[in-house]
Parts: structure tokens; C-alpha cells; sequence
């Protein structure tokens, strides 16, 4: 029997998830990158988890940052996580951003902010899972998350 990667990618967006952007501090400058594998693992200690692939050419300075921001997007910051998902540069050049106390910053008007320092982190399959112990947390805005479902930027209906 073989395994059908297309048709198992395809199930798997069947699961709607919400969108982040995670960044760390470069060498000249701050980066960004779309993950939509954000989820809290433990409130004792405040831990949570996020993914990337090993075949990024962003993994290892993501894999190895001591402190990295992760940025809950509303349906506002569709261009800037497309504009991150994408390869190549992934500068935050331009976005509005909100200085953090570990030194990645935020985006200004996200949904909800968390500031992390770097747990633990392992390889599974083509990806590194990354664990963030949660230092500190932010609201910033109250608005309608940004989703993604099927393969598409999707939002939810607030009351529906």
C-alpha cells in the first residue's frame, strides 16, 4: 500500500487552525515566520509549542534562538502572513511592530502576544518541534482571529 502525501495533506486541512508569526532577533535584523502549528502545552509552567520545517532555509536560526515572540494574528494581518509563509527574505521591514522585553518584538496589533525563551526543542519526521517557557503575555486586540482552513485564509463568525 502506498501512502498518498497529497491526499493526507489534504485531510489534514480539514482541521482549522489559527495563524501566528513567530520572530526572533537576526544578526542584522529581526525575522518573522507564518506557523499555524501554535498550541499551548502546559499552564505549570506556562509552555507552549510551535513547528517549522527542517528544509527552511529560516530552521536553524529559529531552532537555535534563545528567545523567540509569537504573534496571534486577527483577519487584518492576512498580507503580512502570506508575505511570511512565503521563501526568501522574511524581514519585518515595514510591519508595525511593538518592542519586547527579550528583544524579538511583536506585531503592534495582534491578537495576543507571547514573549518565550526556548525550552526544548527536537526533531520529528521533517520538522523541529520548539517548546517556549512563557515569560510573559500580552492582549492587544479583541478582533476576529485569523484561520486556515483547506488550504485557504478563512475567519470565524463571532456568535455563530
Amino acid at each position: 500500500m502506498t501512502f498518498d502525501v497529497k491526499a493526507y495533506r489534504s485531510a489534514l486541512g480539514a482541521f482549522p487552525t489559527g495563524v501566528a508569526v513567530v520572530t526572533v532577533a537576526g544578526e542584522a535584523a529581526h525575522v518573522g515566520i507564518t506557523v499555524n502549528s501554535f498550541t499551548s502545552v502546559s499552564l505549570e509552567p506556562p509552555l507552549v509549542l510551535w513547528c517549522m520545517s527542517r528544509h527552511s532555509r529560516r530552521h536553524d536560526m529559529f531552532a537555535a534562538a534563545p528567545a523567540f515572540t509569537i504573534s496571534i494574528l486577527g483577519t487584518e494581518h492576512r498580507d503580512v502572513s502570506a508575505r511570511l509563509a512565503r521563501p526568501g527574505e522574511h524581514s519585518l521591514d515595514g510591519m508595525m511592530l511593538a518592542p519586547m522585553q527579550l528583544g524579538p518584538p511583536a506585531l503592534a496589533d495582534a491578537l495576543a502576544v507571547f514573549e518565550c525563551t526556548r525550552d526544548e526543542g527536537w526533531a520529528a519526521g521533517d520538522h523541529t518541534v520548539l517548546i517556549g517557557r512563557v515569560l510573559r503575555f500580552h492582549s492587544f486586540s479583541s478582533g476576529p482571529p485569523l484561520v486556515y482552513f483547506r488550504g485557504r485564509y478563512s475567519m470565524l463568525e463571532p456568535g455563530r
